[in-house]
């Protein structure tokens, strides 16, 4: 390793020469207000990485503080990118850096002139330092023996354990932020029936939170999610973080959450991938035996359902576990009467362990038809008690084949009879649909950009008295500066989602302004989004993947009363 980092540092030597840097005046407010360092090769080449916020209007030195590793959450360490980092300022308009800014390296002092808005001119350093992660952050707690994961409450520096077992002598495994350490050992026997410090310390070995575990029942706001408690998780590049597949390439990306695992599934063939839910750090393939996966999803237990494709006429099968580490089993299956293909979008509300709605949305066929149909099965008693046909055609709801054309159409509620939502590219308009096949509602939207935007991603799910729905816009030209865009709706009253969808009283979150990582050019439009009720009922999960914008992300929110 060291043999290689020292060829590879006289590499980036021999190449040191550039040319000035245009540095294009940003700020409204006097002087430099930041310097932002970004890698120049590598798997994460022109991603951020590193940022150097500045308030004192005087100032002649700047540290860019690097990350120690990067991603924070893996071991692999900065230094050598630091060698050759591009480094861009934010100026006030007439504020000038000389010679102009460009590739530097920032193990070593950087020098110019800064000239301010009225021609005052000082000298000034840019160079950088490796800083450990100052993050101590407790991510899970559970306990082995009965099995309870922890409610962490990071307001009050809480865990909550809903139970009413002894656990005078319990066993706990936890996670923590990247690289941080928790004291004591968990995993030695503890009294948590009275209340039980537990510390996290950064990586920087200074700072640290306390946390107490109570075994206790938090009480729960009376419906919905606690605005407050709503904060994103991660949003970050799936092909270099986790190696997924580039833009260019045909996939199918579908989305499932069990446990503390995010599951990511391509539809090509290969095992999907699961992640950590709350950092989004890979942890490996789930275990699939026998069992395809053109597509997954998850209910509202953390059952992961999976399917096949088929085409029309085959026999379309159905497999669930309970778990990324336990075999799927044979669930349901039935011969796709239809002539469409189907498998690679299903939907699940509610538990398929007791009661459910499961929609397995029909594709259409390229250069021969598009489709408005989609099967329904109803599932009680952990069952499939009847599995239907419904075309809503009549709505003049109509999407052409998978991925990029397709779409998912979700249950508004466990009961069939509650209607469904969903919509598809180019006419981007949410619908309501009746069990009669006709329109309930319908949701639009006039936004000049829309054309390029493919909404077709939906979910639904139940969660402390109300129920939700997610729309996931995938970008079809992320090159063309049009990005992704996410939605989340209170349809406990399904005819509330009406007028524009962005703008609609039925709204309780969006996010407009997704970053994403590829803006090279434009591919494969696909993607999909999950939502995810924790088992407990306190926390409520949403994620969202773009392929083609090239962007995997994720929010929480919960129930608790504050």
């Amino acid at each position: 390793m060291k043999k290689f980092l020292i060829i590879l540092s006289l590499a980036l030597a021999a190449s040191a020469c550039h040319q000035p840097e245009y540095v294009l005046p940003t700020a409204e407010r006097q002087g430099i207000t930041s310097l932002t360092a970004y890698f120049t090769f590598g798997p994460f080449v022109d991603q951020e990485m590193a940022k150097l916020d500045i308030s004192d209007p005087e100032a002649t030195r700047f540290v860019i503080p690097v990350p120690f590793y990067y991603p924070e959450t893996s071991d692999d360490e900065t230094e050598i990118y630091m060698i050759k980092a591009r480094v861009q300022a934010e100026l006030q308009p007439n504020c000038k850096i000389e010679p102009g800014l460009n590739v530097l390296d920032l193990t070593e002092e950087n020098h110019f002139t800064y000239t301010d808005a009225s021609g005052k001119s000082r000298n000034i350093v840019i160079t950088g330092e490796r800083v450990h992660s100052s993050k101590a952050q407790l991510l899970t707690f559970d306990i082995v023996d009965p099995p309870i994961s922890g409610l962490i409450d990071e307001d009050q520096h809480k865990v909550s354990l809903v139970s009413a077992d002894d656990l005078s002598a319990a066993v706990a495994t936890a996670s923590c932020s990247a690289h941080a350490t928790i004291t004591p050992d968990l995993s030695e026997p503890h009294d948590y029936n009275n209340g039980f410090k537990v510390t996290v310390i950064a990586a920087n070995g200074v700072d640290k939170t306390e946390y107490t575990v109570v075994k206790e029942v938090p009480e729960k706001i009376d419906y919905g999610f606690n605005t407050s408690s709503l904060k994103q998780l991660f949003n970050m590049d799936p092909v270099s973080n986790l190696g997924m597949p580039a833009y260019t390439e045909l996939v199918y990306p579908t989305l499932a959450v069990s446990g503390n695992n995010l599951v990511i599934c391509m539809g090509d063939g290969s095992a999907p991938v699961y992640v950590n839910k709350l950092t989004g750090v890979k942890l490996g393939t789930i275990a699939l035996g026998s069992a395809p996966a053109a597509g997954i999803t998850s209910d509202e237990a953390g059952n992961i359902l999976l399917s096949n494709h088929v085409d029309g006429g085959g026999e379309f099968s159905l497999w669930v576990t309970s778990s990324v580490t336990e075999e799927p089993v044979l669930f349901h299956t039935f011969t796709n009467s239809t002539d469409l293909p189907m498998g690679r979008k299903i939907r699940v509300i509610g538990d398929v362990k007791s009661e459910a709605q499961i929609v397995a949305t029909l594709e259409g066929i390229d250069g021969v038809t598009t489709s408005s149909k989609f099967w329904v099965l109803k599932v009680e008693g952990g069952k499939v008690v009847s599995a239907e046909v419904k075309d809503v055609a009549g709505t003049g709801l109509a999407w052409g084949s998978a991925p990029v054309n397709g779409t998912a159409i979700c249950g508004a509620s466990v009961n069939p009879a509650d209607g469904w939502f969903g919509a598809a590219y180019d006419a981007n308009v949410i619908h309501w649909l009746k069990a009669d096949g006709t329109d309930g509602a319908t949701a639009g939207t006039s936004d000049g950009n829309s054309w390029g935007w493919n909404c077709n991603n939906f979910d639904s799910k139940r969660f402390n008295n109300a129920n939700y729905l997610t729309m996931f816009v995938v970008s079809h030209f992320p090159a063309w500066g049009i990005g992704p865009r996410l939605y989340l709706y209170d349809v406990t009253n399904p005819a509330s989602l009406s007028g524009d969808f962005g703008d609609t009283g039925a709204l309780v979150m969006s996010n407009t302004s997704i970053g994403w990582f590829q803006t090279g050019s434009y591919a494969i439009a696909s993607g999909d989004v999950v939502l995810a009720p924790s088992a407990d009922g306190f926390m409520l999960y949403v994620y969202y993947y773009d392929h083609n914008s090239q962007v995997l992300g994720g929010y929480s929110a919960d129930c608790i009363k504050r």
